[in-house]
C-alpha cells in the first residue's frame, strides 16, 4: 500500500534527523521516486520545516529546529495511537492480559 502524504512528510523528517542529504540519496534511503521525494520537500521547505544548504559542491536538504519539533510530536503521535490500540484490545479482550504470578498466588 501506497503511503500517505503524511507518513511521506513523517520519513523525510525522520531521514534528515540523522544528516543531511540530496534528493538522490534522499530518495533512495526512502525507497521512493525522485520526483515524489522534489514534490514533498518542496511543501516542507515552504513551511519552514526544511531548508536548502550547500555542502562544498552539493546541494542538500537540512531539517531545521521547527521540522525537529514537528518530527517528534508525529513520532510521539504514532507512539500513541499504538498505546490506543493497545489498551483498547486489552479491554475487549481480558483474557489477553497476563496476570503475575505474585497476585494469582494472593488471591487464593
Amino acid at each position: 500500500m501506497r503511503k500517505s502524504k503524511l507518513e511521506s512528510y513523517a520519513a523525510i523528517l525522520e531521514v534528515l534527523m540523522e544528516k543531511p542529504l540530496g534528493v538522490d540519496r534522499l530518495s533512495y534511503a526512502l525507497n521512493g521516486n525522485c520526483a515524489i521525494v522534489k514534490k514533498r520537500l518542496s511543501f516542507l521547505m515552504k513551511n519552514r520545516l526544511v531548508e536548502n544548504q550547500v555542502l562544498g559542491k552539493r546541494k542538500v536538504f537540512a531539517i531545521t529546529e521547527r521540522g525537529e519539533a514537528v518530527s517528534r510530536t508525529l513520532h510521539l503521535q504514532k507512539h500513541m495511537d499504538k498505546l490506543k490500540t493497545t489498551v483498547i484490545a486489552m479491554n475487549e479482550n481480558p483474557e489477553l492480559v497476563s496476570v503475575p504470578v505474585k497476585q494469582r498466588n494472593n488471591a487464593r
